[in-house]
């Protein structure tokens, strides 16, 4: 117990020495930020304690050289001149307020029984100043980029549009700007089915291969897909789903037989000794055992199979340039199939599986149009693969 103690203090000590050389390192190799936080972190308890008292003062040393480093970089910035930095100049007024209001957390400090004073500043009308020049600076060049009506361009304003919202919410008619930016910006894509099978294609297949909703398109911000035209919008692309063929099975009935055997216990006898008389047990009761006997039966599994598949594939087409952009083979499958059984015999013969069949009946085969319309379902999650990986501008 005392060596684990001797160890224990030891492990605290250097554990110690090897933040407060952490803090000087970062220190004289000008990482800043990095000693001011970790002198924080080691101030958050007991921080008026004797041990705690370099940490005091590298904090205050660290504190005046970032803000010494920070205000001479931004003097620097503003003599360029360049609007280009306002954003820099912006980032550094609000870095110097955050890290004092950081420091004055942990406030009061002291160093040597004294109170270690800090000299703050108030950065609120640099910083509203700035963020009124970035945000001016960006709204001038998302309204520039804008008017050229270009994809590239308009992507490039909603970026800016979009810092402008982060830091100076609702400026100006930015959310109007940002709603015209996306409009320009979004490839639209207009879809349909088309059914080239020479057979009639359940309409309500139809419709559900159109529910884009179903597919999940969230994620493509930039990319807008339409079953239905509008009229104020010229499409860029189209998407057609081309059904060239639909096979039906016909309705098949397979049976298949198997004899199922097994000892089962049917009852009780007497059991017989040597003379062939009724056996008795040591206080004179007759002796009596379990009767086997085996049992046989003939079991009939009856399956009923049904498929149907659809064979197509997804073509995209550049409508501005009338060319092919790319063309995707896709089909599906679906097998309608329902088991049941019938027994001939002692049915104590057959195992779990076949009673389980016997609990099951015959069921009517769904309609061809039913098959076409499940068909879709597996279709449905091809396409919506197919449209996840598709990309345009």
């Amino acid at each position: 117990m005392k060596n684990f103690t001797i160890i224990t203090v030891l492990f605290l000590v250097l554990s110690s020495c090897v933040g407060r050389k952490q803090i000087e390192k970062q220190l004289n190799t000008g990482n800043y930020d990095q000693a001011i936080n970790n002198a924080l972190k080691k101030l958050e308890t007991n921080k008026n304690v004797k041990r705690k008292q370099d940490y005091v003062y590298m904090l205050r040393e660290a504190y005046y050289k970032v803000v010494e480093d920070n205000l001479y970089r931004i003097d620097q910035l503003i003599k360029d001149g360049n609007p280009e930095y306002y954003q820099d100049i912006f980032n550094i007024y609000r870095q110097l307020d955050s890290r004092q209001n950081s420091i004055k957390s942990v406030l009061p400090l002291h160093l040597n029984g004294k109170e270690v004073k800090f000299k703050f500043n108030n950065y609120t009308s640099n910083i509203v100043a700035y963020k009124n020049k970035v945000s001016d600076y960006k709204y001038e060049q998302a309204k520039q980029l804008l008017a050229t009506n270009a994809k590239y361009d308009a992507r490039q304003a909603y970026t800016l549009l979009e810092d402008i919202e982060a830091i100076n919410p609702n400026f100006k008619d930015i959310r109007e700007l940002m709603n015209q930016a996306h409009f320009i910006g979004t490839d639209f894509v207009l879809v349909a089915v088309k059914n080239e099978t020479n057979q009639i294609v359940p309409t309500r297949l139809e419709d559900d291969l159109l529910n884009l909703d179903t597919y999940g398109l969230n994620n493509k911000f930039w990319i807008s897909y339409h079953s239905t035209p509008l009229s104020d919008i010229s499409y860029d692309y189209s998407m057609d789903l081309e059904l060239k063929r639909i096979n039906i099975s016909p309705e098949h009935v397979y049976e298949k037989q198997q004899l199922r055997e097994l000892e089962v216990v049917d009852g009780w006898e007497y059991v017989l000794d040597e003379n062939g008389n009724v056996a008795k047990d040591s206080l004179g009761n007759d002796i009596k055992q379990d009767k086997i006997v085996t049992v046989r039966a003939r079991f009939f599994e009856i399956q009923q199979v049904k498929s149907t598949q659809i064979i197509g594939k997804v073509v995209f087409t550049d409508l501005r340039q009338n060319q092919i952009l790319e063309s995707f083979p896709i089909d599906s499958e679906f097998i309608f199939e329902n088991f049941y059984g019938r027994v001939n015999g002692d049915r104590r013969a057959l195992n779990e599986d076949d009673i389980q069949l016997l609990g099951n009946r015959a069921v009517p085969f769904p309609s061809n149009e039913q098959m076409v319309f499940d068909t879709g379902e597996d279709l449905k999650l091809k396409l919506k693969d197919i449209i996840r990986r598709m990309t345009f501008s």
